[in-house]
């Protein structure tokens, strides 16, 4: 495994982060533990979940199941860098009592604890925004996070889905105060197929100092090699993936790419996750595996290195907006 910075801090973590959003509604107990367990053996140290997985009545699911996991010893807990999330109602039936929900200084102090109770651990390494919250200002957030810190239940925190603009302003307010080292990170959509990011997010979080986060690295399945899966009697696409694939200049689209790897001898899933670990500012994406197998194909994109004329054909197949701000300038 490969290892870089968090961002500008002093936190060292693997080039892909263990995403377990399936833990519970896809995956049960038995192999999600030993998925974590397999992901430890190969040196992944970054874990990622959030108060809100497993979904529905079972909210909080995910987490818990990590902590039964961090439970059975072996210095689990000493060797993850464990990230979760606030913000959701956590409501089984989506309705949220008043602050009981977003990022009021009250609901970060309920989540923080109901986490820490459900992940079986008294800290939390990164502490994430899991949406902007237009209600409550960044002075309040900071100081409810400053707390945290002090009492030694969170070291850092993070944002996920925010504008680059929110990034910008979230760190002048942390800075405005002192004493408060604001976002380390922020974790948003990003991948081949997928590349606003790019515009203004990443430029943002690298002028500042954060770790970029991507998830849905394969954006849903689509950079996956889905069209030859379907060829070949596999998993057919679902969701946002069979809605892209239904139009006909997206499946060309998703066709050219699974051509050219093919020709390569690259499958498409380690390809897709070893070029955003090209990406300037990435610390590295989020991989969700359902099954060993998915992990397994997930740790030799680490070790992938893609040719320059590979690099330029995926460019040609999915370009990005371009060099910010002229993407949007000029």
């Amino acid at each position: 495994m490969r290892y870089t910075q968090l961002g500008r801090t002093g936190l060292k973590v693997s080039r892909l982060v263990l995403g377990t959003m399936n833990f519970g509604p896809q995956t049960d107990e038995a192999d999600s533990h030993a998925i974590m367990d397999a992901a430890l053996d190969a040196g992944l140290n970054f874990f990622d979940t959030a108060n809100v997985y497993g979904w529905g009545e079972n909210k909080g699911r995910t987490e818990s199941i990590i902590g039964n996991w961090f439970a059975k010893g072996g210095e689990r807990r000493d060797k993850v860098v464990l990230a979760t999330k606030v913000y959701g109602n956590m409501g089984a039936d989506g309705e949220a009592w008043p602050n009981h929900d977003k990022l009021s200084a009250v609901n970060i102090r309920r989540a923080v604890d109901a986490s820490l109770k459900r992940l079986q651990t008294d800290y939390i390494d990164v502490y994430q925004f899991h949406h902007v919250d237009r209600d409550t200002p960044f002075e309040e957030i900071w100081q409810a996070i400053d707390v945290l810190v002090q009492q030694g239940k969170i070291l850092y925190a993070g944002s996920s889905n925010f504008p680059g603009y929110k990034i910008a302003q979230a760190n002048e307010i942390a800075a405005r105060r002192g004493g408060t080292i604001g976002l380390v990170s922020e974790q948003c959509l990003y991948n081949l197929a997928e590349r606003r990011a790019e515009m203004e997010v990443i430029p943002a979080a690298q002028e500042y100092g954060l770790g970029v986060i991507p998830w849905s690295p394969l954006h849903g399945g689509l950079l996956g090699g889905v069209i030859k899966k379907e060829v070949q009697g596999g998993r057919r696409a679902s969701g946002r993936a069979a809605d892209t694939l239904a139009d006909p200049s997206s499946r060309a689209q998703i066709q050219a790419y699974e051509d050219l790897l093919d020709k390569h001898g690259v499958e498409p899933g380690e390809a897709a996750l070893a070029w955003l670990l090209t990406r300037p500012g990435v610390t590295g994406p989020i991989v969700g595996p359902r099954t060993s197998e998915q992990l397994a194909s997930a740790l030799r994109a680490v070790e992938l290195e893609l040719s320059e004329e590979l690099l330029t054909s995926l460019d040609e197949i999915f370009p990005g907006p371009g060099p910010s701000p002229e993407a949007f300038a000029w």
